[in-house]
């Protein structure tokens, strides 16, 4: 198996975060929109939807550290990220900040606000972030005219519970930690993203918070998947050398 091309300094070679996809044309959609593929197989481009009154804001950039939203504030519009990640997270009745996820391009945000209509936690970027903002109640309505779009709909809220079935494993760091980036690869590649070259815009300690384990922990074991030859590691750089041996490590469950 090839590697990832290495510096002259043996680092692994990795672009940075994906810039904004472009915003499509009159008929097409943006590169990584969230609702694509399922408006297209229903019939409607985006001249369609603009005749219904799907209107697409494009808000940012917001900058790292930035608040997307907060806990408490009113949802009436679904947010999907174009550019960068966005962190989501709550506070505990200690004050202490639990992470519940990394939002990637194409992925929606805030999606656990609709039961309540007010959000129930808290994002922030974690880097130069661009959105798309729509109208929920507007695509509410077009949901019920196109199946495949409410399809959609239950399948990205779906997915945001599934993710909770990392945490909720007693597996070894480990295997919770190539788990982390397996996922980040498939979820990069299925949007036209490299599937071995990535940035972690979060920090050691959101990974960390995220995988519930202790900040070292998370540098012990990207240490030792790198050793193993499965990744490199340069700072914030990731290189998947060998994705096979990473889904091996990732299915490895026990105790630690």
């Amino acid at each position: 198996m090839s590697a990832a091309p290495l510096d002259s300094r043996g680092s692994p070679v990795v672009p940075l975060n994906p810039a904004a996809a472009d915003d499509g044309t009159p008929l097409r959609f943006c590169r990584t929109c969230a609702f694509s593929e399922a408006c297209l197989t229903q019939g409607y481009d985006k001249a369609a939807l603009s005749e219904l009154h799907i209107l697409v804001d494009h808000v940012g950039p917001y900058h790292a550290g930035d608040p997307v939203f907060s806990t408490g504030e009113e949802f009436n519009a679904i947010a999907a990220v174009r550019a960068g990640m966005v962190k989501t997270f709550v506070i505990d009745s200690s004050g202490n900040e639990q992470v519940l996820g990394f939002s990637l391009p194409g992925e929606l945000i805030g999606l656990n606000a609709i039961h309540t209509s007010r959000y129930p936690c808290n994002a922030v970027a974690l880097d130069t972030v661009h959105l798309c903002r729509f109208s929920f109640p507007r695509m509410s309505l077009l949901a019920c005219r196109m199946p495949g779009l409410q399809d959609k709909l239950f399948s990205l809220l779906s997915a945001e519970i599934g993710k909770a079935g990392l945490l909720a494993t007693n597996c070894r760091t480990e295997a919770r930690m190539a788990a982390f980036l397996l996922d980040l690869s498939e979820r990069y590649a299925q949007r036209g993203f490299s599937a071995t070259q990535f940035n972690l815009a979060m920090s050691r300690a959101d990974i960390a918070n995220y995988l519930r384990m202790a900040p070292e922990t998370v540098s012990r074991v990207l240490k030792r998947l790198s050793d193993e030859g499965v990744i490199a590691v340069k700072q914030r750089a990731v290189a998947v050398l060998d994705p096979e041996r990473l889904a091996g490590f990732a299915a490895m469950a026990g105790n630690d």
